[in-house]
């Protein structure tokens, strides 16, 4: 046993693991070994194919001597492909009727040869028929090499490729390399013409093939394309190319000498046939193309622009007038018209002719017209220079419309609305940086112009002394008054705005235009314009129009008939009119001679006076809305900013600072001043001055759903439109909440002005023989009064939220009043039921309010005047104990202040306080 060796360990088997990568290192070699190109040489077979696409003509049969892989390579159907793609045969049928027509010619040659010659005896030799072998057929076989029969008997071996694994012999089918045999053996032949000059060449042409004119410019066209870089097909190309350019330009020349000859005759046919054939010889690298260009120089129209005056759109006054301007459109329409449409129906639509024509017309004849005309525009005014621009351009665009009324004229006119649309596009752009420029400028002066204005006539304007009378307060509902103002407002923004200015009329010597209409009817939506015209006496109507001074007009400014919710059509001043049996009263202003009207710091009619300039001008700015590229983004931003700048003057010179001057005014008044207690003046103007702000906000919204939406998006919060819109609408926000809260002060100060003068000396401790009444006091009722007035004047001239605000503040105030006006006092029992009776009708006010914070507070009030009608002074310590009968509102302490003010409290003081804290004087204080 000790001879046999102990045995080792032998692993039968390999692991996964091993076994695993194996099998992915062979899985991973097949797909390197199928993603690779296979090797002829050391080259790939791709970069075979590519070498083979790049050769001349002559080199690829030696390239296919190479070896079978190679002459397998020259038989690829992409190499033909892209040679044969390069002639646009497939693309023209013109080229398959030139070939057939050259293959007829030489099939015809080849059978009267063979005819003229003489028999052959065959005679054998060792080497068979090799020697008279017609290896190529037609032509000789001279620079093609072996190219056509070379490889017809043989039989390559299969070669991988990167379209197949193998390439078998070609199937007997009419592929690529077929046709372009075809093609090469019967255009080689006339190469041979191309040695001589330009003028030989062409007869040589003519006399080898008989053809038209068309027919010949395409088989020059033909031999181009098949002496050009992509297909090489023979050594000298470049050579015979340059001669043959040179006889095709030759060729072009007498085409157009042949042009102008049916041009004059009016042989639209032989026309029609000579653009055809110079457009098919035509190089584009060249420049323009010569017969369409000469054909455009040669007409009329561009030689008479001395018959028009641009100068004549001026009346003797500076205005405008664009029936001169009308009449020299109408003749470059008909120019269009004519021209244009023989140009569609003679020159083949690829050339554009109708457009090159159209865009000279443009440039040279309406172009140097509209110069001449904005130059002298202004010259006269800035205002004239735009309406001129926007006119001028509404007036070109004419030639769109006539461009493509000529083009429907023909199926393949090749002409959109787009390229129509370019040739005023560029025709115009040399004005647009100045007008947009100039747009702007004019807008921001219009704005500051009416806002200065106004603010003069508010500084120069006098005090008001008569009736104030008010337009939407006076109303039985203000806010039907501004539903029909913002409807009327609507209708108008639907109105178009006058572009091309024109004369309609004339009336008292003076021109009026389209434009009026529109201002005016701008001008009327304000309520101050509406109204009845009642004369001031001795049956003389009073004067009509617009008075942001109102005391100088008699009567009211609108009335309203009835609260019927169809829509309120005013009554127009100047005309016979019928007065309503309901009028309504004016409510009563201010009779001091140092207050001003505060709801004359805000003018409807100068928000709609703003409105309608920059709606003026965002009209004018809209005709160019559809501009392309640089242009149209300009357009757009043009637009953006006049409503920008619209919301700016309206915002910041007007609303704000009307409402910043009236707050002022509200601080400054003092109520003992004034005689009416039941009207605070600056108050009541200011919410009509909050009536007008609101219907300034309501109508710019409707402005900008109209005008703006469609033009920007509205969803788009950084939007520079949105932001400012958003500021403009906070600011008035802001105004208004300032001004409410300098109005409620006001408001409250002439509460307390009213409760301390009307209240009596003795009106809480009268007489004990005096009889008792159980109504409020007169100091309260004309308090209550008074805010109940005010308080239904806010009503739908601001937000809910605000308008609870404000009914909040009024309220804690006022119990701020009360409790001063209380503890002033000295009140008695019979005096108490009086206190009682002013709280509870101080309370059903709050009440009416509807605002649950405000009103548990006066309930409570109105339970702690009961302290001043309890005789008994122990019950009266026990109620001023109860910590929780006023709901926590009043401490104990608060309560035994109120009634230190009963005229009995010297007698009852010291059993409260011994009631209240178990005290008595003798008792515990020394002192006594």
């Amino acid at each position: 046993m000790e001879k046999f060796a102990t045995l080792e360990p032998v692993k039968l088997y390999s692991s996964a693991a091993s076994t695993g990568a194996r099998f992915l290192s062979r899985a991973t070699g097949h797909k390197l070994a199928e993603l690779a190109p296979p090797l002829v040489g050391r080259l790939p077979s791709d970069l075979h194919l590519l070498i083979i696409s790049h050769l001349p003509i002559p080199d690829i049969p030696s390239y296919s001597r190479c070896c079978r892989a190679t002459a397998a390579f020259v038989r690829d159907e992409t190499t033909w492909e892209k040679r044969w793609k390069a002639l646009g045969i497939d693309k023209d049928t013109a080229f398959k009727k030139v070939l057939d027509v050259l293959e007829r010619k030489s099939n015809e040659k080849a059978v009267a040869s063979r005819a003229a010659a003489p028999p052959v005896i065959p005679v054998d030799d060792e080497f068979g028929d090799f020697t008279v072998a017609d290896v190529f057929g037609q032509p000789p076989p001279d620079e093609m090499g072996d190219f056509v029969g070379a490889f017809q008997n043989m039989n390559p071996v299969s070669v991988v490729s990167p379209k197949s694994p193998s390439y078998p012999p070609p199937p007997l089918k009419d592929n690529f390399r077929t046709k372009y045999i075809r093609v090469h053996s019967l255009l080689k032949p006339l190469t041979r013409l191309l040695s001589s000059a330009p003028h030989i060449v062409l007869s040589d042409l003519a006399s080898e093939v008989t053809l038209s004119l068309y027919e010949e410019a395409k088989t020059l066209r033909l031999l181009s394309l098949f002496l050009s870089p992509a297909i090489q097909p023979v050594r000298q190309w470049d050579n015979l190319f340059s001669s043959l350019r040179t006889a095709m330009d030759r060729f072009d020349s007498s085409l157009l000498a042949a042009f102008d000859v049916a041009d004059g005759k009016g042989d639209e046919a032989g026309m029609r046939e000579a653009a055809e054939s110079s457009w098919e010889v035509w190089d584009p690298s060249s420049g323009d193309w010569e017969m369409g260009k000469v054909w455009a120089e040669k007409r009329e129209i561009f030689y008479q622009q001395g018959r028009w005056r641009a100068l004549d759109n001026f009346t003797t006054e500076g205005q405008l007038d664009f029936g001169a301007m009308d009449e020299f459109m109408e003749v470059i329409l008909s120019a269009i018209r004519e021209h244009g449409a023989r140009a569609v129906r003679v020159f083949p639509p690829a050339s554009q002719v109708l457009l090159l024509f159209s865009e000279r017309l443009a440039n040279e004849v309406v172009g140097e017209y509209i110069t001449t005309l904005l130059a002298h525009a202004r010259e006269i005014s800035n205002d004239i220079y735009l309406k001129s621009a926007a006119a001028s351009f509404r007036e070109a665009w004419k030639i769109v419309d006539a461009i493509m009324e000529v083009a429907h004229q023909r199926k393949d006119s090749n002409v959109d609305g787009n390229k129509a649309e370019d040739v005023v596009y560029q025709m115009f752009e040399t004005n647009m940086d100045e007008y947009l420029d100039e747009e702007v400028e004019s807008v921001k002066l219009a704005f500051d112009v009416i806002c200065k204005g106004w603010d003069r006539e508010s500084l120069a304007s006098t005090p008001t002394t008569a009736d104030g009378t008010r337009k939407f307060l006076a109303s039985q509902n203000p806010a039907m008054l501004k539903r029909n103002v913002l409807a009327s407002f609507t209708s108008l923004l639907l109105l178009p705005v006058t572009i091309v200015p024109r004369t309609v009329g004339v009336v008292g010597g003076a021109l009026k235009t389209g434009g009026t209409a529109a201002v005016q009817g701008i001008a009327m939506l304000n309520p101050q314009r509406w109204g009845g015209g009642g004369g001031s006496g001795g049956g003389t109507a009073a004067p009509a129009g617009y008075s942001r001074n109102l005391e100088k007009d008699s009567g009211t400014l609108f009335e309203v008939e009835g609260e019927e919710e169809d829509d309120y059509v005013p009554t127009m001043r100047g005309a016979q009119e019928k007065k309503p049996s309901n009028n309504i009263s004016p409510l009563p202003s201010s009779s001091s001679g140092t207050t001003h009207q505060l709801d004359l710091l805000l003018s409807l009619d100068v928000a709609l006076e703003i409105i309608h300039a920059d709606r003026e001008s965002l009209k004018r700015v809209e005709t160019f809305a559809g501009y392309p590229g640089h242009y149209g983004h300009r357009v757009r931003d043009t637009i953006e900013e006049l409503f920008i700048l619209m919301l700016q003057a309206l915002g910041d010179q007007h609303v704000s600072r009307g409402f910043a001057q009236a707050t002022e005014r509200m601080q400054n008044y003092k109520p003992a001043e004034h005689s009416d207690t039941s009207n605070v003046a600056p108050l009541v103007q200011f919410f009509e001055l909050v009536h007008i702000g609101d219907t300034i906000q309501s109508i710019m919204q409707v402005y900008f759903d109209k005008e703006l939406a469609p033009h920007i998006d509205k969803t788009d919060f950084l939007n520079a439109v949105v932001r400012e819109k958003k500021r403009f609408e906070n600011s008035l926000d802001d105004s208004v909440a300032t001004g409410l809260n300098a109005g409620t002060e006001v408001l409250m100060n002439q509460v307390e002005h009213i409760i301390l003068t009307l209240t009596k000396a003795r009106e809480y401790y009268p007489p004990e023989d005096t009889p008792l009444e159980l109504g409020p006091t007169k100091g309260c009722q004309e308090a209550v009064l008074c805010l109940e007035n005010h308080c239904k004047l806010l009503k739908g001239s601001t937000s809910k939220e605000v308008l609870e605000v404000f009914y909040q503040e009024v309220g804690l105030r006022l119990i701020g009043i009360l409790q001063k006006h209380i503890k002033r006092q000295i009140i008695s029992l019979s005096g108490g039921f009086q206190v009682i009776a002013d709280l509870n009708a101080y309370n059903a006010f709050i009440a009416s309010l509807r605002i649950p914070a405000i009103s548990a507070d006066f309930s409570h009030l109105k339970m702690l005047g009961h302290v001043y009608v309890v005789e008994d002074a122990k019950d009266l310590a026990q109620i001023v104990k109860d910590v929780a009968r006023y709901g926590g509102e009043y401490r104990p302490e608060d309560v035994y202040e109120f009634i230190q003010r009963r005229s009995d409290w010297k007698k009852i003081e010291k059993i409260v306080d011994k009631t209240m804290y178990n005290l008595s004087f003798k008792e515990d204080c020394t002192v006594c």
